[in-house]
């Protein structure tokens, strides 16, 4: 077997980032840089482009997609958080912890919240681990945890929002 072949791991990578196993993720083809990330999230370096969906990448190694097409509300409150409501068969919270979520990259071009999430450029958002959030520290957004709640009913939503952050209900 050659050394050149991609393994298991990486072909599955690539499987579930919907590239060919072996292809650079921030190459779009044409040679030209279409993908960029930071310790918190990766996102579309086109100012145009835009996602269909946004992947939540969990410290465990699972994964969640919601659609852009889903989303509605969402918002942001520095000291609790950001709150995304995705609606599809369900109505989905998706409660983001962590610091600096508003603030820009070094580029100053994109950050998590204006010109990622609101503009559908945000391809994942991920939790980090305390070495990650010590190395970022106050330069960039950092992400310390992602809960996302399913509900089948506006009572159940509120009640786990009166739990988990009551500073959204107001």
């Amino acid at each position: 077997m050659s050394d050149d072949k991609p393994n298991y791991q990486e072909r599955l990578k690539a499987l579930l980032h919907d590239r060919p196993a072996g292809s650079s993720p921030n190459n779009d083809g044409d040679g030209e840089v279409a993908e960029a990330s930071c310790g918190a999230f990766g996102y579309l370096r086109g100012i145009r482009d835009q996602a269909t969906s946004v992947e939540f990448r969990f410290k465990d190694g699972n994964s969640t997609w919601f659609p852009y097409s889903w989303m509605g509300t969402w918002k942001f409150n520095p000291s609790e958080g950001l709150l995304l409501k995705f609606s599809g068969d369900l109505v989905y919270l998706v409660l983001i912890r962590g610091s600096n979520l508003d603030k820009p990259l070094n580029e100053g071009a994109i950050n998590l919240t204006h010109a990622g999430l609101q503009r559908h450029r945000v391809l994942f958002i991920r939790e980090m681990n305390d070495e990650e959030i010590r190395q970022v520290g106050e330069t960039g957004p950092t992400i310390d945890s992602i809960e996302v709640a399913e509900f089948e009913s506006h009572a159940e939503l509120k009640e786990w929002l009166s739990k988990k952050a009551p500073a959204f209900l107001r």
